[in-house]
């Protein structure tokens, strides 16, 4: 890992997406914009006063040339995108895609991801998902459940949010969470034992040897011949993918006031069944830093990114109200570099020249117009400005005048900027 536990980025999360090592996260949690049309911002004198968010989209240039991009390489998330019904679905979807594509790659083998939205984007999310992550290791969907005030509109009460699960591989991090012991559990706890048959087999499986009820019982069942097998304790009831767990009010002690914020025991039940204690948890776009804060009481690692400058303020105050001393948080507002490449040679080597030059048959990777070698010149296709790294698989050729208008911005910014011609 290339980041210290304990960071908050400030700060687009895709370029510091890129700069974050390969396979290096077990659990990422998401709760991105809705594509909901609206903006929201925090109360005036509320503790998270001066956060606020943008949550509509429309089609642009730049748009169009990352789909272009993504066409090239990942053909199967460019059909999703291109099958939403509008252009404000379009572009949302572009914006998640590169970003989801970052987040498939720093993902351990054995990590999950969890993709929190609503009935807005979900069926296209969903999608989006199996493309990347493939559907073979989609998981659940959890449905989050919980009440608020009484909807007088024509449909029935939306009382749920969505909540996608997905692994990196078979070999992923999951421990069964239960809920309150159910009647039944409460009484074979009280007997000791539960008795029975299996395959035809009468059996017993015993819960405590020490019972009275058990150790009365036990000469019958062993001349019986019954199997006997000694179990753990019930635990209580597991969990579905159906959680009822109340929403924030006003008057809640962890109540910020920041728009959007999920209640700590929604993160702690994720991260207590998809990590272990000094795994790394990391939330892209951590808002209050609910994530944050739940993993720190949970004794795991993270790391979280924001737009805004508050978030840094907000897991400052609620990990030392929670705590109750400074943990040393580290405020970053630099893009991290990548440190797992190896030594990779200075980019613009002959030797990387005479491979492009084969990979492109001689062409512009641009205007696609066919060059000697020496008119060609190497350059990034996302440029180190915005975490592009030297590596081989992010260089191209440009004739000299893609070079120049491109600059030292992305390939994107390229592919708009020629389109417009």
């Amino acid at each position: 890992m290339n980041i210290a536990n304990k960071t908050i980025f400030t700060g687009d999360n895709l370029p510091i997406l890129r700069g974050i090592n390969s396979e290096c996260i077990n659990l990422i949690y998401l709760d991105p914009p809705f594509n909901s049309n609206a903006n929201y911002a925090a109360p005036i004198g509320s503790q998270a006063a001066g956060a606020e968010f943008k949550d509509t989209w429309s089609l642009n240039d730049l748009d169009v040339a990352w789909l272009d991009l993504i066409e090239t390489k990942y053909p199967a998330v460019n059909r999703v995108i291109q099958a939403s019904m509008t252009d404000s679905d379009k572009s949302y979807l572009i914006y998640m895609a590169t970003r989801l594509l970052e987040m498939h790659r720093i993902l351990k083998t054995d990590g999950s991801i969890y993709l929190h939205c609503d009935p807005t984007m979900s069926h296209y999310l969903k999608l989006l998902m199996d493309a990347i992550f493939g559907r073979k290791n989609f998981r659940n969907e959890i449905v989050w459940h919980y009440e608020k005030w009484t909807n007088t509109a024509r449909y029935f009460q939306r009382n749920h949010d969505i909540i996608m699960m997905y692994s990196a591989t078979d070999n992923y991090i999951f421990n069964k969470q239960y809920g309150e012991l159910t009647e039944r559990q409460k009484q074979l706890i009280s007997a000791g034992y539960n008795a029975g048959s299996s395959s035809g087999k009468k059996i017993v499986r015993i819960y405590d040897r020490e019972n009275p009820k058990v150790k009365s019982r036990l000469p019958t069942w062993e001349q019986e011949g019954r199997t006997i097998y000694d179990v753990p304790m019930p635990e209580g009831k597991a969990i579905s993918d159906v959680w009822n767990i109340s929403v924030l009010n006003s008057q809640a002690r962890e109540y910020t006031g920041y728009p959007t914020q999920k209640p700590s025991a929604l993160l702690e039940l994720i991260i207590e069944a998809s990590s272990n204690k000094d795994g790394i948890v990391f939330d892209p776009f951590c808002g209050c830093a609910t994530t944050c804060v739940a993993a720190e009481r949970l004794q795991r690692n993270w790391v979280g990114i924001d737009i805004s400058p508050k978030a840094v303020d907000l897991v400052v105050d609620r990990i030392k109200t929670d705590q109750g001393l400074f943990q040393n948080i580290i405020h970053r507002t630099d893009i991290p570099r990548r440190t797992d490449l190896g030594n990779t040679p200075p980019y613009n080597t002959s030797a990387n020249k005479k491979f492009l030059y084969g990979e492109q048959a001689g062409n512009c990777n641009g205007c696609n117009t066919h060059f000697e070698a020496q008119h060609l010149e190497i350059d990034h296709i996302i440029a180190r400005s915005v975490g592009g790294t030297d590596h081989i698989d992010n260089l191209q050729l440009l004739c000299g005048n893609c070079n120049r208008i491109k600059g030292n911005r992305g390939q994107e910014y390229l592919v708009a900027k020629l389109a417009e011609r």
